[in-house]
């Protein structure tokens, strides 16, 4: 089946309202062609962004939600609060969220089942450290991540979700995984998926890659057979890097 790639930037804790804006409309000018592209602001600057790219392919998406709709959870974010300013996708379970936050896997399915209960759809990240690589448990680690996050989901359900597969010890190091570890763990997610809801679903799901992803790896990176494109981090505050990321995804 042919999937149609994504690029998708996650902004983190970067960027005042100004500096935001200046590059939306930067981005503003990429040709997306055969591309999904998305960006992640932080919650601040969202509502302006869905304003300036109204006219724009570029979904703006969320960085984090809560699993409640609302109530005394201060300094939190609700799906109905996103999708009343026209966000309706969001990452869940990013390394950073896993690790500095503590989000356990069943908070994780919680959000993921508020999410798309209400329409929202999901980038669900799952990763190893470097050292459950070295212990040689990075495939029971991402089947647990996947198992106890999604696979709740019923057949429609899973629809509404994306996966990016981050391993951890990637992400700002500058360390890549090579190509033969990313393609074999994107099968291996692939095959989990293929396990549980079957041909057709598992060849529609589409499966990121997130770690360090650069203009200079990119287009090698996305001709892997399982990889669907990229959830980018630091490339994707500088227009020039995401630009050419999004040109190596159009092939």
């Amino acid at each position: 089946m042919n999937r149609k790639k994504i690029v998708a930037g996650n902004w983190k804790m970067n960027m005042t309202i100004d500096q935001s804006n200046d590059l939306i409309n930067e981005l503003k000018l990429i040709s997306e062609n055969n591309v999904e592209v998305k960006i992640a602001p932080s919650f601040t600057n969202l509502y302006k962004a869905v304003a300036i790219l109204k006219d724009s392919e570029i979904e703006v998406i969320a960085q984090n939600v809560h699993s409640e709709m609302r109530g005394a959870f201060t300094g939190e974010i609700s799906t109905e609060m996103l999708k009343s300013i026209g966000v309706n996708t969001t990452i869940i379970g990013h390394s950073e969220r896993r690790k500095y936050f503590n989000e356990t896997d069943l908070v994780l399915s919680k959000k993921v089942k508020a999410s798309i209960e209400n329409s929202l759809n999901v980038i669900f990240c799952v990763g190893e450290e470097l050292s459950e690589r070295e212990k040689d448990n990075h495939f029971e680690l991402i089947r647990t991540q996947i198992t106890n996050g999604l696979l709740d989901l019923n057949s429609d359900e899973i629809k509404n979700i994306i996966i990016a597969y981050e391993p951890v010890w990637a992400i700002g190091t500058g360390m890549t995984a090579n190509t033969q570890q990313i393609q074999e763990m994107h099968e291996f997610i692939r095959g989990l998926i293929y396990d549980k809801y079957g041909h057709d679903i598992s060849s529609m799901i589409r499966i990121l890659y997130g770690g360090s992803v650069k203009p200079n790896n990119a287009k090698e990176i996305f001709s892997l057979d399982d990889v669907d494109g990229g959830l980018i981090g630091g490339a994707s505050l500088n227009f020039s890097d995401f630009n050419s990321i999004v040109n190596a995804a159009n092939g």
